[in-house]
């Protein structure tokens, strides 16, 4: 099997979030994700599981015979998609029926990523950690080549991270694809690594601060005077305004002409 990328583009509300990105995922292989915060490291993710559409490239799987690649994947971003009221044997065992080709028990899904004791527990009653290692052990209950994991070690401890990466070189040992997106090293075998850039920088302070002096965005000081109708200003602090429409220096003269 192999996943091949070719010059895809992403764009998020009308903004092009980056482009030109290319990349061969064979069996056995992984691929690590990196970037800043907003690169669009998740939404590259979500184009390879099918719920975003590229506005550009191509995303090809071979070797898979008839099945697409939605139906070759899982896909664990920060979303869990757990039901809280149900419990972590319960979540599993939907997922073990939903997706198909059945693999491990919900039971053993579980005492694979430490959390046999947690079984019969709600899910909304787990910490977050514990959550999202339920959220993993999804990947055990139904075989999937490809696992698409949005940064997997998010709220795990250290022992926690020691078992995911264990679970992910035995993916590979069997021929499984790892697609990752992280800022933290995953210590797996020889991975292969993109850094995504975003396609139009922000701007920088000094670009700030121009636009800042020509006016654009920057908000008077306290005491400037509003502006009124067109070519017109609002009387100053402390002045008033008579009834024939000039300025009173004096102030509340005009209001006392008025109620008289």
């Amino acid at each position: 099997m192999r996943l091949s990328v070719r010059g895809l583009a992403c764009e998020r509300g009308g903004r092009r979030v980056f482009d030109g990105v290319s990349f061969t995922l064979d069996e056995g292989e992984a691929l690590l994700v990196t970037g800043r915060n907003g690169a669009g490291k998740s939404s590259l993710l979500e184009m390879l599981a099918g719920r975003l559409r590229p506005a550009g490239g191509r995303i090809l799987w071979d070797g898979a015979g008839e099945r697409s690649l939605a139906e070759s994947l899982h896909h664990v971003g920060h979303r869990d998609a757990l039901k809280g009221a149900l419990t972590a044997r319960e979540n599993l065992d939907f997922a073990r029926d939903f997706l198909g080709c059945p693999a491990l028990s919900a039971l053993e899904a579980l005492e694979a990523v430490g959390l046999a004791h947690a079984a019969r527990l709600p899910v909304g009653y787990l910490s977050a950690g514990q959550r999202h290692r339920v959220a993993l052990a999804r990947l055990l209950v139904a075989h999937r080549p490809l696992w698409l994991l949005d940064e997997p070690t998010s709220a795990l401890d250290a022992a926690s991270q020691e078992i995911l990466r264990g679970l992910l070189e035995d993916h590979r040992a069997k021929g499984g694809l790892i697609a990752a997106t992280t800022h933290v090293p995953l210590f797996l075998k020889t991975p292969k690594e993109i850094r995504i850039e975003r396609a139009f920088p922000p701007p920088s302070a000094g670009e700030g601060a121009e636009r800042s002096e020509a006016g654009e965005g920057s908000n008077p000081p306290p005491d400037a005077p509003s502006p009124g109708p067109a070519g017109h200003s609002l009387p100053q602090r402390g002045e008033g305004r008579s009834r024939s429409g000039k300025s009173d220096p004096d102030g509340g003269e005009g209001r006392r002409g008025e109620g008289s």
